[in-house]
């Protein structure tokens, strides 16, 4: 289940200047609509924090997993979304500043929930009354570094040179659908020996959480009235989940190769979904309705 050193070492280089291209698309306006505007932050956060893990534990009941298997599912659904979650927004010509904001706030208050489901689901299915932890600088830190700081990076450059910027931007979503693919090979050939009987022990359970946690997006968006942008942005959060973080509490603090199971499997699995988003969201958001900073009201809404 071990990252290669590839993926280790090279795939937080190659998020952090996807993060400065990301950046470069966004101004401080972006960040001012979601906070004047909070409703998209708001269901995002709340379908992350609690609907995911609900949609979990029932997903673990009705396919009357084992427990190592169901609570590893809880687990990963608990996780935040990962910063590749930005990129697939970035593709997907999502509202990118709201999924940064998801990204960071949901990382921040998993910081709490995650050890919370993640005992439930121990004492429920495993009948255990091992309490964990997350580590708060490392989980801080990850933010700081692979998302905060480069985006705040491609943001001053966008202001000094704005039309450098905007001819970046096309470079930067290719760059990043390569890296995808790339990370795709590199974890499938990493479970190379394993992936048929990693598939058929958690395949149907986190394929159903995933394309759950997408539909709940889009449905939510929907329900509450947010913009096509906003809907995209809150799928691939959902979709799009930290499945480091989910291989740390299960390798590292729980010591169960079995647990990791899910994360592993939803790791993979996660991106093949996320690209046939990304295609759908490229379908019926036209390009130009992120060439500029949109204004709530008249962007259309998701249907």
């Amino acid at each position: 289940m071990e990252s290669s050193p590839l993926i280790s070492a090279g795939l937080p280089i190659a998020l952090f200047i996807i993060m400065i291209g990301i950046g470069m698309t966004l101004t401080v306006r972006d960040f001012r609509q979601v906070a004047v505007y909070p409703k998209g932050m708001v269901v995002g956060t709340v379908a992350q924090i609690l609907l995911m893990p609900m949609v979990a534990f029932a997903i673990a009941s009705m396919l009357d997993l084992s427990s190592a298997i169901a609570v590893g599912l809880v687990i990963i659904a608990a996780c935040p979304g990962g910063t590749t979650s930005n990129l697939f927004v970035l593709l997907s010509r999502g509202n990118i500043a709201l999924s940064i904001v998801l990204t960071v706030t949901a990382s921040l208050i998993t910081i709490v929930t995650l050890p919370l489901f993640t005992n439930y689901a121990l004492q429920l299915y495993a009948g255990t009354e091992e309490s964990i932890a997350l580590p708060v600088g490392r989980t801080v830190g990850m933010l700081v570094g692979i998302v905060l700081f480069p985006v705040a990076i491609g943001m001053v450059f966008r202001t000094r040179a704005p039309e450098l910027s905007r001819r970046a931007e096309s470079a930067v979503s290719v760059f990043g659908g390569v890296v995808l693919a790339l990370l795709v090979v590199g974890l499938i050939w990493g479970v190379r020996d394993q992936i048929w009987d990693l598939l058929r022990q958690a395949g149907p359970a986190t394929l159903l959480l995933n394309i759950a946690g997408i539909f709940l997006g889009l449905l939510a968006g929907r329900a509450v009235g947010l913009t096509q942008r906003e809907s995209i942005a809150v799928a691939v959060e959902l979709g799009i989940k930290n499945s480091t973080i989910a291989l740390l509490v299960t390798l590292t603090l729980l010591e169960s190769s079995t647990m990791s199971i899910p994360a592993a499997v939803y790791g993979v699995l996660m991106f093949p979904i996320g690209f046939l988003l990304a295609a759908y969201g490229r379908k019926v958001i036209p390009a130009t309705t992120i060439t500029t900073t949109p204004q709530p009201g008249p962007e259309t809404k998701a249907g």
